[in-house]
Order: structure tokens, then C-alpha cells, then sequence
């Protein structure tokens, strides 16, 4: 773990824009091989921010549990996802930009801003927004939403180890480890494999199985 004098995200990108409310979007789940994309909107209350909400990167996974719970008692949060049909459909911008806006209208209330990590915002969103390149470090709204997305992810992928035992998906969380690639080609592709993917994709040109 980062030492404790490491940069922590504030409040300031919040505070200074000069609106409220103000909602931190983070999503988690580009890069896996298995399993949805997944975001989080979470509507900090300043007069109530739990201590050490920081980039879920940064965090061990029971501190993120707790968090969430500290989150879940003191925030507002809306979370969203976009499926693994939705990605192969959209591909998987478009579809992270989905599950970002399912998660804004989750919050059942209208920020006046959102606060996107990256350097790209989905449009649609139903406010203004702004995106902050590595602003899951930088502002604790975004921290936040990641924390949430991250739990809220890994919560999934352990739900759907037990269903598709083999694969590690409780501890890889559908991201291409060598045990994931190598149970692929001894198990087969799943319903929760990103046909898309090269590895997935090569799998099946591999089994003449495409369109199966």
C-alpha cells in the first residue's frame, strides 16, 4: 500500500465549481475478459464524508467493504451497469458511457454537475459534466464512486464464480490472468465471456464455435 504521506483525493474539485449538488462517477470492469460493466454516481454530503475515502486502487478489499457501508449510511449513490451483450453490442466505451448513465439516474436526484473520471464524459447524462483525468485520486466523490463500482463488481463476479466454477473469477474478477486463459481453452467460452475480446475471440475461431 501507498505510504500514508501519499496525495489523498479532497473536496476542493467539488467545492470550487460553485453547485450543488455535485455527483463523483467512476465505473470498473473495462478491461476483463468476463462480467459487465459496472459504475457508481455517489452524491457526497459534505457535512458527513466518511474518513478515508480514497482511489479503490489504494485500498484493501475489507477497507472498501467498509467503506461502502460508511457510504451507504451518509451518501447518495446510484449505480449501473451495462451487460456483456450490451458490450458486444455498443463495444465497450459506449457501454461504460451506458452504465454511467444508468448509475446517475439511479441517485433519484438531478446533480447539478458530475465529476467523471478520464478525460471523456458520456453524454445524456441529464447534467453538466466534467471529466478529470486520474480524478479517482484526485476528488473524494469519484473516489467514492469507485470504492462503490469496485465492491459492487467484485460482488458479481463472486456470484458468478460459484455458477462457473474453474475460471477464478473470485480472485481474477474476469480480468485475463494466465489461470483464466489457460481454464478458457481447458473449459470453453461462457455466457459471461466478452466474445469480443481477443483472447475470448481467438478461443472461438480456435473451436469453429463463433456463432454458438
Amino acid at each position: 500500500m501507498p505510504d500514508d504521506d501519499a496525495r489523498r483525493p479532497d473536496f476542493s474539485h467539488e467545492t470550487s465549481c460553485g453547485r450543488v449538488p455535485v455527483c463523483g462517477i467512476d465505473e470498473v470492469g473495462r478491461g476483463p475478459l468476463a462480467g459487465p460493466v459496472v459504475a457508481a454516481a455517489v452524491i457526497l454530503d459534505p457535512a458527513a464524508i466518511p474518513d478515508g475515502i480514497d482511489d479503490s486502487k489504494r485500498l484493501t478489499a475489507a477497507r472498501r467493504e467498509e467503506l461502502l457501508l460508511a457510504l451507504r449510511a451518509s451518501a447518495v449513490i446510484g449505480v449501473g451497469q451495462a451487460s456483456v451483450a450490451e458490450i458486444a453490442t455498443m463495444n465497450i466505451l459506449q457501454a461504460s458511457f451506458l452504465a454511467m448513465r444508468r448509475a446517475v439516474a439511479g441517485l433519484g436526484r438531478r446533480p447539478a454537475l458530475a465529476l467523471v473520471d478520464g478525460h471523456l464524459h458520456p453524454p445524456g447524462l441529464g447534467c453538466d459534466a466534467r471529466p478529470i483525468v486520474g480524478g479517482d485520486g484526485l476528488a473524494l466523490s469519484i473516489a467514492a464512486a469507485s470504492i462503490v463500482a469496485k465492491v459492487t463488481r467484485d460482488r458479481i463476479m463472486v456470484a458468478l464464480s460459484q455458477q462457473f466454477p474453474g475460471y477464478g473469477w473470485e480472485t481474477n474478477m474476469g480480468y485475463g490472468t494466465r489461470a483464466h486463459a489457460e481454464a478458457l481453452v481447458r473449459l470453453g467460452v461462457t455466457p459471461h465471456h466478452r466474445r469480443g475480446f481477443a483472447p475470448v475471440h481467438k478461443i472461438l475461431c480456435e473451436a469453429g464455435s463463433l456463432t454458438t
